[in-house]
C-alpha cells in the first residue's frame, strides 16, 4: 500500500463507525430509510443509471454504503471498494439489517485485484468527493477502465475543481491557486464535525486537487469515451459550482 494511502486509511478509521451512527443513525435505523425508498436515497445520481436489476456495480470509495445499499436493494450486485474497516463494519451491518447482499473489499483502490475484477463490472460509480485522495488521476482512471466490461459505464461525481479556489461547499478545506499541483496535508471530510480539541488530534490525509482539464484528460487518456460532463451548483449557493458528474463508456 502506498505511503499516502496508509495516511488516508488511518484518518478514515478514526472514530468512523461511531461518526456514522451519530450522523445517519444505527445500522438498523439507516436500513429502514434505504428499504423505504432506495431510489430517493440515490438522490441526484439515480438518472445516471440505465437500469439496476442484474448489473454489477463497483462503488469506489463507497464509505458507509449510503449509495451501495440502495443499489443492492434495487437489484444490482454491488461491490464496495474502500480503505476503511470501520466503514465496512457500518455498511455490512446496515446491509444485513436491510436484508440485502453487499460485497465489501477493504484496501487501496489502486491495488484492486485485476485477476478477480478485471473487466468484471457493468458500472463503476463514485460520488461524494474522492478524487483528491489519489495523487495520480491518470493511474486512477486507468484502474477504473480496467475493471469495466467492454461497453461498461463510469459515473464519476465529485467536488467541482472550482472548490480549489473557493470553498463553495463549506468543507473548511484550504484553497489554493487553480493550477496548483501541490500535494498537501488536510483533514478528512468529517473532521469539521468534531470539537476543536479532538479535531486537532485526528490523523491527516495526503491530498491532491485537480483542474477540470486534468480530470477530463484523465478520463479520455485511458481510453474512455466521454458522454456527459454535468456541473452542479453548490449545496447552499446555486450561483457557483459545487460538484460535477462525468459519464463515460469503455
Amino acid at each position: 500500500m502506498r505511503e499516502y494511502s496508509k495516511k488516508n486509511k488511518a484518518a478514515w478509521e478514526y472514530d468512523a463507525y461511531e461518526f456514522w451512527v451519530k450522523q445517519s443513525g444505527t445500522p438498523e435505523e439507516r436500513a429502514k430509510q434505504d428499504v423505504e425508498n432506495p431510489v430517493k436515497m440515490l438522490r441526484k445520481y439515480a438518472p445516471y443509471f440505465d437500469t439496476y436489476e442484474g448489473i454489477k456495480v463497483a462503488n469506489i470509495c463507497g464509505s458507509c454504503g449510503k449509495k451501495a445499499i440502495p443499489l443492492s436493494l434495487l437489484g444490482a450486485e454491488v461491490t464496495v471498494f474502500d480503505i476503511s474497516e470501520d466503514n465496512k463494519r457500518y455498511a455490512t451491518e446496515t446491509a444485513a439489517a436491510a436484508k440485502t447482499e453487499l460485497n465489501y473489499v477493504v484496501g487501496d483502490v489502486l491495488e484492486i485485484d485485476l485477476n478477480t475484477y478485471g473487466a468484471y463490472f457493468d458500472v463503476v460509480f463514485m460520488e461524494g468527493g474522492i478524487l483528491h485522495y489519489f495523487h495520480d488521476i491518470d493511474e486512477f482512471m486507468q484502474v477504473m477502465y480496467s475493471i469495466l466490461t467492454p461497453g461498461g459505464k463510469m459515473i464519476c461525481s465529485d467536488f467541482h475543481p472550482f472548490t480549489k479556489i473557493q470553498d463553495t461547499l463549506h468543507l473548511e478545506s484550504p484553497t489554493m491557486g487553480y493550477f496548483s499541483t501541490d500535494i498537501y496535508e488536510g483533514e478528512m471530510a468529517h473532521a469539521r464535525f468534531y470539537p476543536e480539541e479532538i479535531r486537532r488530534q485526528m490523523p491527516k490525509c495526503s491530498l491532491r486537487k485537480y483542474t477540470i482539464s486534468e480530470i477530463i484528460n484523465g478520463v479520455i487518456g485511458c481510453g474512455f469515451i466521454m458522454q456527459r460532463f454535468d456541473e452542479h451548483p453548490a449545496w447552499e449557493n446555486d450561483k457557483v459550482p459545487g460538484e460535477f458528474t462525468v459519464v463515460a463508456r469503455k
